[in-house]
């Protein structure tokens, strides 16, 4: 909810779309045409890394962003590797502008 309540006030135009797990976010993903994901590491039923897996071979367009406290370097890569950015949490209005600076990248 704070992600979409600082992207909704920087970008007021956007129609956001949340989802409570990953596979409600790979069933949004079948159904609508989706620009950006903000994807978070820990999920309930699959992490992170695997719904970024599957929404590139849906929509391998998409710019996706992997949310997380984690900073290790192995997760940096991994996200990488996949295709994505990552961003670290906490959600603050600093985080959010590096997710939205990349996805106007």
């Amino acid at each position: 909810m704070m992600i979409s309540k600082l992207v909704k006030i920087r970008e007021p135009d956007w129609k956001l779309i949340e989802a409570a797990n990953g596979e409600e976010a790979l069933k949004k993903a079948d159904e609508l045409d989706i620009d950006y994901f903000s994807v978070d590491l820990s999920m309930p039923g699959m992490d992170g890394y695997e719904v970024i897996r599957q929404i590139k071979s849906r929509q391998p367009l998409s710019r996706i962003v992997l949310m997380t406290a984690n900073i290790q370097s192995n997760v940096l890569k991994q996200a990488a590797d996949l295709g994505a950015a990552c961003v670290h949490k906490p959600v603050t209005e600093e985080s959010i502008d590096k997710m939205l600076e990349y996805f106007h990248a």
